[in-house]
């Protein structure tokens, strides 16, 4: 291996390139620290994610079927063998991005492979949690096809040679899952476009920010206020939008999407955020707090490592109506100072991110020298 960044050819890897959240969020500033990488993936949708165009973006062979863009549970079975086919000869260092296959290239004995890793597959190790692989049309095929990704990400995990995770939480997966060590960098977050306006005051209504899919537990939050009587707010979109729209009473809006100045002027308005779902890290509380925001919280994943717990936010200690509802109505007992909020949430500034992943570099460069 070559002894310096500078002197690296260096590549990029990603799932799939069909949007821009939180995952896509640290390619693009993986792709500051290394401006000449180009980027592998499975398939990519250049209208859905414009962040990434002038970047060298190079799909698999999926590419060809464009239906699967927009198709990730049929796209999955394939993504093994559509990264296997990419050519990894020419680099020294591939930084790959995932939550599924990605990690699963194959470079040469001398290339060095990180894996920053949002979290080992969760429909293949934790199908509680997100039954996708396991349940719906033609679930004995499914379960059979879980079956064998499982041990197929099994056997890729060994080919990463240092793992990075996106929290403390996810670091404790893939110890379970993959019997390897993790270095906890948390993701970035573009702190910039979130910031406290004293001239905009807080009003009287709660806020939940979300994809309105299953595990976001958007259908819990709602029960909870529909049982409260509490003014709630709801921005995102998704395919549960309407069921959701049906269940929620006349106390509830939903604003749909919002980005950017839009979405932290919600924020600023907002009493709190209610964040219900177990998540591998959590961006939007951070954006949250960034603005001075608290968040009522469930207890459980990364967001247990980012929020303090009556302090910059308050935590429930189950994913029901019940507890939302007593988190809620003792919210009014703590003060939550919002300069204090707003200083939690530079802890994870893209700056911080890219100071801890150079310093990881400098790391494995001497170890690999």
């Amino acid at each position: 291996m070559k002894l310096s960044v500078e002197n690296m050819n260096i590549a990029l890897v990603h799932d799939w390139i069909t949007n821009v959240a939180g995952g896509e969020k640290v390619v693009l500033a993986l792709h500051e620290i290394f401006p000449d990488a180009p980027v592998y993936t499975s398939v990519y949708d250049p209208k859905k994610a414009k962040a990434f165009a002038g970047l060298d973006v190079r799909p698999s062979f999926l590419q060809k079927f464009s239906f699967l863009k927009s198709k990730r549970e049929f796209l999955a079975p394939f993504t093994p063998l559509a990264f296997e086919q990419h050519d990894f000869s020419k680099y020294d260092l591939v930084i790959s991005s995932s939550s599924m296959a990605a990690k699963g290239i194959i470079t040469k004995p001398e290339t060095v492979h990180i894996c920053y890793c949002h979290t080992p597959a969760r429909y293949l190790w934790e199908p509680k949690v997100d039954p996708r692989a396991s349940k719906g049309w033609l679930s004995g095929l499914r379960n059979k096809t879980a079956h064998e990704l499982r041990i197929w990400d099994r056997l890729a995990a060994d080919r990463v040679d240092y793992f990075i995770a996106n929290s403390h939480y996810i670091a404790k997966r893939i110890k379970k899952y993959y019997r390897k060590d993790a270095t906890v960098i948390y993701p970035p977050v573009d702190i910039s476009q979130f910031n406290i306006d004293e001239n905009i005051k807080r009003e009287n209504h709660f806020l939940f920010v979300s994809r309105l899919v299953d595990y976001k537990k958007c259908d819990i939050v709602i029960q909870a206020f529909n049982k409260l009587g509490l003014k709630l707010k709801i921005v995102g979109y998704g395919p549960d939008e309407e069921k959701l729209k049906k269940i929620a009473s006349k106390n509830i809006e939903f604003l749909g999407p919002k980005f950017g100045g839009d979405l932290a002027l919600e924020y600023q308005k907002a009493k709190a955020l209610l964040f219900a779902a177990e998540e591998d890290f959590g961006i939007v509380p951070i954006e949250s707090m960034a603005c001075g925001c608290p968040v009522i919280a469930y207890g459980g994943g990364g967001v247990a490592e980012s929020i303090i717990n009556k302090k910059t936010g308050l935590f429930f200690p189950e994913q029901t109506p019940e507890s939302i509802i007593d988190a809620v109505k003792s919210f009014n007992q703590y003060d939550f100072d919002p300069s204090s909020i707003r200083n939690q949430a530079l802890n994870y500034s893209k700056e911080i991110f890219k100071q801890k992943i150079n310093s990881l570099l400098e790391k494995v460069i001497r170890l690999n020298k």
